[in-house]
C-alpha cells in the first residue's frame, strides 16, 4: 500500500530532471533547525541547504522582513531604481569593511561567480591592459563553483562536466593548497585568481594557514584580482563574518549567495570596490530579478543579523563542541574528520560503507545529512542550532556508524 510519500516521490521522479538524488524523505514543514516530513516524522536538518539556511528555518526576523516588504512591492526590475537596494549595499559593505566597497546583485551563487569571471576579463582589458581575448584565470582543483558550462569548463568533477562540451577556454587549473603553484601559473596574461577559501563540496577541505595570505600577496605584486567565493562558507559559517577573516584577508572580489537570501529568497552578490566593479557599464551585464525590492529587503535583514556577530560566535563556539564530537569517532568507522566553525567533512572508513549509506542511516535516527565524493559525509547545521543538539547530533552519527557495520544499511 502506497503512502502519500510514495506517491509524490513516484510523481517526482516522473516529472522532474534526474539532475538530484535525494534520499527517500518528502518535507512538508519546518523550523529553526528541525524538518518535518509529509507523514509528521520530524528530522535534524544537519545540511542547512548547503549553508542557505544558516538562520534556520523560517527565522522570526526574517519571515517578519519578507511579509513587510510582501505587503508593499516585489519587483520593479533594474530599469528604475526601488527604495531597498541602495540600503542593503550599504549595510553589506559595511559588514565586509569596504570603505570604497560596490555590490552587483545577481540571485543565484552561479549567477555570481559568472558575473566575477567577467568582471575581471573586462578589468583586465580596461585597467590591466591585457590583450583582447588573451585573458587568463587561475583556478584551484577540487573546486565547486556552480554547474553552468563556463564553470564546469574548469572543474575536475567528471558527473558536472562530462557530455557538456565544447568547454570554454581561458582557465588555468592549480592544485588547491599549493600557493607556489599558483604563483608559478600567473603570466601578464592573468587578470584573477578565483578560489574558495576552504572547499565545500569537496568534502570540506581546510587549506595551510598561509595559503590565502600568500595569495594575497602574490595577486597584489602581480596586479591580478584576488577572487574569493565565499557562497558556502561565508555569512557566519566559519564562525566569522567571512572564511577570509579568518587570514586577516580581503579579496578584491568576494562572492556571496545562499545564507545571504536568508533560505526565503535566491539572492547572490559581487562584492568588490568601485575601482574594480566600476569597470560595469549599462548594458554590459544585468539581471531582470538580481537586485529586486523583495530580495534586497530580505538580504538587509540578514546583514542585520550578522551585524550583531551573536552568529559568527555561536557558530565559533558550537563549532569548536561539534568537531570535538566528532573526532571523538576517528577509528570507530571514520578515518578523518575536518572543519571550521559550524561545518564539518567527515571520511567514512570505505571498509565500513559509502556516505550515503550513513546518511540512509542517519535519516533513521531523525538527522538529514550529504554525502559527497563517495565516502564523505558534510554536515552544516543551521546557526541557530543549541548546544544540546549539537551533542545530540554527535551520537546519532555514532549509532548510524554502528548500524551501518552491522550491515543495517
Amino acid at each position: 500500500m502506497s503512502t502519500v510519500a510514495d506517491e509524490i516521490i513516484e510523481l517526482d521522479d516522473e516529472r522532474i530532471a534526474h539532475n538530484y538524488h535525494p534520499l527517500p524523505v518528502v518535507l512538508a514543514t519546518a523550523d529553526g533547525s528541525w524538518v518535518t516530513d509529509v507523514g509528521g516524522l520530524r528530522y535534524f536538518d544537519a545540511l542547512a541547504g548547503y549553508s542557505a539556511l544558516n538562520f534556520g528555518h523560517r527565522h522570526p526576523a526574517l519571515i517578519e522582513a519578507t511579509k513587510a516588504q510582501l505587503d508593499r512591492v516585489t519587483l520593479t526590475s533594474r530599469a528604475f531604481y526601488n527604495d531597498q537596494l541602495a540600503a542593503f549595499a550599504e549595510a553589506l559593505v559595511e559588514l565586509l569593511q569596504i570603505p570604497d566597497g560596490m555590490v552587483l546583485p545577481m540571485n543565484t551563487g552561479a549567477e555570481a561567480v559568472e558575473s566575477a569571471i567577467k568582471v575581471a576579463r573586462k578589468w583586465g582589458y580596461e585597467v590591466k591592459g591585457v590583450a583582447d581575448g588573451q585573458a587568463n584565470i587561475v583556478v584551484a582543483g577540487g573546486n565547486f563553483h556552480g554547474r553552468t558550462i563556463t564553470i564546469i569548463s574548469f572543474s575536475e568533477d567528471e558527473d558536472a562536466r562530462a557530455g557538456f562540451g565544447p568547454y570554454t577556454p581561458g582557465f588555468r587549473t592549480v592544485p588547491y593548497g599549493d600557493a607556489a603553484a599558483v604563483a608559478d601559473a600567473i603570466d601578464e596574461n592573468t587578470v584573477a585568481v578565483l578560489l574558495e577559501p576552504i572547499q565545500g563540496e569537496a568534502g570540506i577541505i581546510v587549506p595551510p594557514e598561509d595559503y590565502l595570505p600568500a595569495i594575497r600577496r602574490t595577486c597584489t605584486d602581480n596586479n591580478v584580482l584576488l577572487i574569493v567565493d565565499e557562497i558556502q562558507s561565508g555569512l557566519g559559517r566559519t564562525g566569522t563574518t567571512l572564511a577570509q577573516d579568518l587570514s586577516d584577508v580581503r579579496a578584491d572580489l568576494t562572492l556571496l549567495g545562499k545564507a545571504l537570501g536568508g533560505g526565503i529568497v535566491p539572492v547572490s552578490a559581487v562584492v568588490g570596490s568601485a575601482s574594480v566593479l566600476g569597470v560595469l557599464q549599462p548594458g554590459q551585464h544585468g539581471s531582470t530579478f538580481g537586485g529586486n525590492p523583495l530580495a534586497s529587503a530580505v538580504g538587509h535583514k540578514v546583514v542585520d543579523l550578522l551585524a550583531t556577530g551573536e552568529f559568527q560566535e555561536r557558530s565559533a563556539t558550537l563549532g569548536k563542541q561539534l568537531l570535538s564530537g566528532l573526532e571523538s569517532l576517528v577509528g570507530e568507522g571514520l578515518v578523518d574528520v575536518r572543519g571550521v566553525g559550524l561545518w564539518a567533512g567527515l571520511d567514512v572508513d570505505p571498509n565500513l560503507g559509502t556516505g550515503r549509506q550513513v546518511c540512509k542511516a542517519l535519516q533513521e535516527h531523525q538527522v538529514l545529512a550529504k554525502d559527497t565524493h563517495g565516502s564523505t559525509l558534510r554536515l552544516a547545521p543551521p546557526l541557530v542550532v543549541t548546544d544540546e543538539e549539537v551533542t545530540w547530533l554527535v551520537e546519532q552519527v555514532r549509532h548510524a556508524l554502528v548500524d551501518v557495520k552491522v550491515g543495517n544499511f
